[in-house]
């Protein structure tokens, strides 16, 4: 019997025939994994005279941080802020000592002095 949802035998898919034959190629990258792999890959620099093998990432992170030292705003910009994306969460893993009633004394000085300061800016006063 044919008809609606009952397709004739003759054009049903075979079994093991796929209903998309030119479909997705299973072993094609996301973005993802071609930027590890190409920035795990290792390349031949010349440093100080000496030839050393590096990660291209490695590279990458060395030249970032030669161009911020240099005074590349753009480089030091660029640097802080992976700095503080991918180190943050081991800042906020370390535990805080407390303070000593040293360390407090300084603290609340250097805040009354900052905020004194600041209320004679608002005034005119400074």
């Amino acid at each position: 019997m044919t008809g609606y949802k009952d397709p004739p035998k003759h054009t049903r898919w075979r079994k093991g025939q796929s209903g998309n034959p030119k479909g997705r190629i299973k072993s094609q990258k996301n973005l993802k994994t071609d930027l590890a792999e190409e920035l795990s890959e290792t390349i031949r620099l010349n440093e100080g005279g000496v030839l050393r093998k590096l990660t291209k990432q490695r590279a990458f992170v060395k030249a970032l941080a030669a161009k911020a030292i240099k005074g590349d705003g753009r480089a030091g910009a660029l640097l802080s802020n992976l700095i503080l994306r991918l180190l943050e969460s081991d800042v906020d893993a370390t535990p805080t000592a407390p303070l000593s009633q040293e360390d407090e004394a300084v603290i609340n000085a250097f805040l009354a002095r900052h905020l004194a300061g600041a209320d004679d800016r608002e005034s005119g006063n400074g």
